[in-house]
This record gives C-alpha cells, structure tokens and sequence, in this order.
C-alpha cells in the first residue's frame, strides 16, 4: 500500500513562481518537497499556537476568574499602549 497520495492544486501565479523559483536555485528538489515543508510549517505553527494557548492563555484567564481583581480595563490597556508608543517614537527621535 501507498504511503503517499497525489493531489491536485491550484495556486496564484505568485505562489507557483515562488515554488518554481525554489526548485530552480536549488533549495529543494521537487515542487512537492516545498509543498510537503510548507504544510510541515504550518503544522508546527499550529503547535505552537495550541501550546501556547494550553500554557499561558487558559491559565491566566482560570486566574483571572479565580481573582477577577487582578483585571484591568481596556482603557487601562489603551492608555499604556499609547504610552509605550510614545516613549518609543521619542527614543527613535533622539
């Protein structure tokens, strides 16, 4: 039995020129291989996204229901934000 299937795709003109220009400077054999590390790609970013959202997200908000105190409003956020954005802009002024 096959351990590999064949499909057919359609791409935008961009993206196939990018895969052929892959192919041609030598950095993978086969339009498949660019593809196959493509979809490897973005299986470890889905990883990624799905620990993080496991090991950080759902334990700060358990905190925060746990201890709704410990919120802050969005207009703090904002506020901070726009702070942040102006001591940056006044660092790169200098």
């Amino acid at each position: 039995m096959r351990s590999t299937q064949q499909l057919s795709i359609t791409l935008p003109n961009e993206m196939a020129d990018l895969v052929r220009a892959k192919v041609a400077k030598g950095e993978y054999a086969t339009e498949s291989e660019v593809i196959r590390d493509g979809l490897r790609t973005l299986l470890a970013r889905d990883r990624a996204v799905e620990d993080w959202l496991r090991e950080t997200v759902v334990p700060a908000y358990d905190a925060l229901k746990a201890d709704p105190s410990r919120a802050v409003s969005a207009q703090h956020v904002r506020s901070a934000l726009s702070n942040s954005h102006k001591n940056a802009l006044a660092k790169k002024g200098q």
